[in-house]
């Protein structure tokens, strides 16, 4: 009896790692971070998961923080000057729109009371933003 539930439960712990590593990948694998656009890539992204508070069109609650086109956006992700400390001493800058959209301390966590962007999303807008933001 000993010897069957050992095997049981060897079984389902090689089972749930198996099944984790192979879930991560395929989300890693299948996250295309190259030659973000802006209209292709980062509009979708905000459009489902921001404009509902931040466009012209439904602006209740948002402060005046509209996202819903290139001009108005171009202030959250410009200048990379907002310090944020990394692994002690080191210290890196992110933009506005970064630190709401990866929840980084201090800046208020967006979208607002509806949990985390996908970490796919995160990195393309993060990606976009490296490759200088095209309006295209």
């Amino acid at each position: 009896m000993i010897k069957k539930l050992s095997i049981v439960m060897t079984l389902v712990v090689v089972s749930v790692i198996f099944l984790g590593s192979c879930n991560h990948e395929q989300l890693t694998s299948d996250c295309n971070t190259q030659n973000m656009s802006y209209s292709q890539n980062v509009v979708p992204i905000l459009k489902s998961n921001c404009y509902k508070c931040h466009s012209t069109g439904n602006s209740v609650g948002s402060y005046g923080h509209l996202l819903d086109n290139y001009d108005t956006l171009t202030k959250y992700f410009t200048p990379r000057t907002y310090p944020i400390i990394v692994g002690g001493d080191t210290v890196t800058y992110i933009s506005y729109l970064e630190g709401v959209i990866t929840h980084t301390q201090p800046y208020l966590a967006m979208p607002y009371m509806d949990g985390k962007l996908d970490t796919c999303a995160i990195k393309q807008i993060q990606a976009w933003i490296t490759q200088g933001a095209p309006d295209n």
